[in-house]
């Protein structure tokens, strides 16, 4: 049986990952253009095995970027099987991540929260 901690931890973590998708997705094609179903993979090793990312919420994530002007995308033949739509980042989606990467996980750097995080888990 769970305890009440691990529970709210457990859906707070679900948000959690669940809201910064968008991040790792962007991430992941400021390092390298690819297609959608290596994406999945890609995204668990940059965040060390913390976000698991399943083809169909990638795919949606990916429509949204595309209609949005974050990403581009371009059909090319596969040596194994059908073409394969290959996704990389526009500049609006490079300026995106840039900011968001300034205005929200670099707090994670400053010296105050760094003590207060290592205070919080002593």
């Amino acid at each position: 049986m769970t305890s009440k901690h691990e529970e709210l931890l457990e859906q707070w973590e679900q948000n959690y990952k669940r809201g910064l998708l968008s991040f790792w997705i962007l991430l992941a094609l400021s390092e390298r253009e690819m297609y959608a179903y290596e994406m999945g993979n890609e995204i668990r090793l940059l965040s060390q095995e913390t976000i698991v990312a399943d083809d169909n919420s990638i795919y949606r994530a990916l429509k949204r970027f595309a209609d949005s002007g974050l990403v581009c995308s371009e059909q090319r033949p596969s040596e194994v099987g059908p073409p394969r739509r290959y996704f990389l980042l526009s500049d609006l989606g490079r300026t995106l991540l840039k900011q968001f990467i300034t205005r929200n996980l670099t707090v994670f750097q400053a010296p105050r929260v760094v003590k207060a995080m290592e205070h919080a888990v002593a």
